[in-house]
């Protein structure tokens, strides 16, 4: 059955995808009045400038001018006075223009990507049972996969979404919760993507991040097979989640403070933390970012990204309130409370999911940008999209490169631009300092990588589906959870 938010008359679905998709870890939301302002006018105003090219809309759509025109619909739906996207009104009709506002000659570096392995151990048995129900009903549908139920997650999805339908360099695969035996992404899966996408040459294309739940057995020493065996590149903790259903906190002298001492001992010094963005049914009191700033003081040789930047699903973002314990305020205000100053110190904030909530809202897409930039600064904002529940990263990529904090804005909350440099340390230069990653590598024109060689033949026919994959209704997510949950 068609879903009218996602598909026009045609059938097509628009490229800048403005749905009530989630990544798994929060109910859908309704879309505002202005979000379905902007569906309806976005169809429209395709439409009139496929028509004014003599082009098809399915063709159109797949354009520079089709994200163009769906983005000027946003802003023209929602009228905002603090956020926009700086786009010339015929870049709906001429390419040029498009690609001037849209394309980008930055480097695209995604702190947080997933994948499932399709054929793991812990899709066996009464839990695989529980996942494949889940995936299939959920999402085994919308998506066609034309193999098993997990196949539509794997990394093999992942290099079409992230590597041949996004402008994305290099990656990160995230690990999710769970212990060995029952995790969606195992080590040893995430390994195996690296290598599927390993760059001739030596390029990082793909790096890994490993799951460590210290509050389960056998997890601190775990870590010494993460790091020597599996070579991941940073750690990533849940701190909300425990065996038990009760979590910890990042300075916690039981859990948290021994997996950062083990972290230092084996030289990976990287620590990611999804914080903020509560868990449905798990205390929401381990989602408080105030803890991964705190740690950062007492762990001044690691380096800490805050993913999510304390983001909380459906609280409206306004200026900065120091007394107020919603969303990004909080991850704000502890950064500050712990002394640190913008572009400096060892403390990030990370984009996933955070962006793609708020790029269709865009006063608060401006409050939240504004915020991050003036307690981190440029350099100490890291991109992130949660790819793949959200498809590709295309249309995060293209509102973040139109986006701007207008002037007003700025005078009236002492929010600093987002210009053209900062946008390009947050896409990807920000994330090649943490990782050691050679940008230049990446870009080299000497005949190129895998990657590169796929791009090139997949251009001469790209075929996009603009699709999200994530819950979209409270039934799916109902579903979703009582089937074991994708994180």
């Amino acid at each position: 059955m068609r879903d009218p938010l996602d598909l026009d008359p045609d059938g097509a679905r628009l490229p800048i995808k403005v749905d009530t998709a989630t990544n798994g870890e929060f109910f859908p939301l309704p879309l505002t009045r202005a979000q379905k302002r902007a569906n309806a006018l976005a169809h429209r105003r395709v439409g009139e400038a496929a028509r004014r090219v003599g082009m098809g809309r399915r063709m159109f759509l797949k354009s520079a001018c089709g994200a163009a025109a769906t983005l000027l619909a946003l802003d023209e739906a929602n009228a905002a006075r603090g956020g926009r996207f700086a786009i010339p009104a015929e870049a709906r009709w001429e390419p040029a223009a498009a690609d001037a506002a849209l394309a980008g000659g930055e480097v695209v570096i995604d702190m947080q990507t997933h994948c499932v392995d399709p054929a793991g151990a812990w899709a066996k048995g009464a839990d695989g049972e529980r996942w494949a129900r889940t995936l299939t009903q959920i999402f085994g549908q919308r998506l066609r996969c034309s193999g098993g139920p997990f196949d539509c997650y794997s990394a093999e999805q992942l290099v079409k979404d992230v590597f041949l339908d996004s402008d994305t360099d290099a990656a990160v695969v995230s690990a999710l919760w769970g212990a060995p035996e029952s995790n969606p992404t195992p080590p040893d899966y995430a390994a195996r993507a690296r290598d599927i996408v390993a760059a001739a040459g030596g390029r990082k294309r793909l790096l890994i991040h490993g799951g460590v739940l210290p509050n389960a057995p056998g997890q601190i020493e775990f870590m010494d097979v993460l790091a020597k065996q599996h070579r991941v590149d940073a750690w990533k903790l849940y701190p909300q989640w425990g065996p038990a259903g009760t979590g910890f906190h990042m300075d916690d002298p039981r859990f948290g403070i021994p997996v950062l001492e083990r972290a230092r001992a084996l030289g990976v010094t990287v620590v990611c933390a999804h914080r903020g963005l509560p868990l449905p049914f798990l205390d929401a009191a381990y989602s408080h970012p105030g803890d991964i700033a705190r740690v950062a003081r007492l762990f001044p040789d690691l380096t800490f990204l805050c993913f999510h930047s304390g983001f909380e699903p459906g609280y409206v973002e306004g200026p900065y309130d120091p007394g107020n314990q919603r969303g990004v305020d909080r991850f704000v205000r502890a950064a500050r409370d712990a002394g640190f100053r913008p572009n400096q110190g060892n403390l990030y904030a990370e984009l996933g999911s955070v962006w793609r909530h708020y790029m269709s809202k865009p006063d608060q897409a401006a409050h939240l940008m504004g915020k991050l930039l003036a307690t981190f600064g440029e350099e100490r904002i890291c991109w992130g999209t949660d790819s793949v529940w959200y498809g590709s990263p295309q249309d995060q990529i293209q509102a973040f490169r139109a986006f701007e904090i207008t002037p007003e804005f700025q005078e009236r909350f002492g929010y600093p631009a987002l210009t053209r440099t900062a946008k390009a340390k947050i896409l990807g230069l920000n994330a090649a300092r943490i990782h050691a990653i050679d940008t230049g590598a990446l870009r080299r024109a000497d005949g190129g990588d895998a990657i590169d060689r796929l791009r090139a033949d997949y251009c001469a026919a790209p075929n996009p589906s603009f699709a999200t994959y994530g819950p979209k209704t409270r039934r799916e997510m109902l579903r979703h959870l009582a089937a074991g949950g994708v994180p």
